[in-house]
């Protein structure tokens, strides 16, 4: 039976400064074509921004926090059912929680315009620190669905 993911998890190595895996995680989600080291230059820089705007406050701790705070529980999938669609809510694993956190961080941060990308990552990780900022409105609206549609979650087998 062969796996169904792919090898990167188990080829993934922590990054240098804070030896952390979702650290390296998010920073190969953030990287465009290629471009590992610009990547790690602006989650740095966001990291060094962090540090003096919060100087109480770890920023790798801040990260975390703020990447456990954007993590949904649950979601809503299609379930095509006597032909009619409904919106089921399902539980959300734990692989696809952090996928879906990093991904709704990074629309966040890249929608802000006018401000580079670590100002806006900084900012969009300090808001979420606090349960703040578009990629918490983004897990609320998630959750909002879940709730709306809890009538069809006996279609969820």
């Amino acid at each position: 039976m062969s796996k169904s993911f792919t090898a990167s998890e188990d080829q993934l190595q922590p990054d240098a400064r804070f030896g952390s895996l979702l650290v390296s995680k998010f920073v190969n989600c953030m990287m465009r074509d290629g471009k590992k080291s610009a990547a790690i230059r602006v989650f740095y820089d966001a990291m060094d921004i962090i540090q003096k705007k919060l100087p109480d406050a770890s920023p790798l701790e801040v990260f975390q926090i703020a990447v456990d705070n954007v993590k949904p529980a649950i979601e809503v999938r299609s379930k095509r059912v006597g032909g009619a669609t409904y919106q089921v809510p399902t539980p959300v694993g734990s692989r696809r929680q952090r996928a879906l956190a990093i991904r709704w961080i990074l629309e966040a941060c890249r929608s802000r315009k006018g401000r580079g990308i670590a100002v806006s990552l900084s900012d969009e990780f300090m808001a979420a620190y606090k349960r703040e900022g578009a990629a918490m409105t983004k897990r609320e609206n998630v959750h909002k669905m879940a709730d709306a549609n809890k009538a069809f979650a006996h279609f969820a087998w």
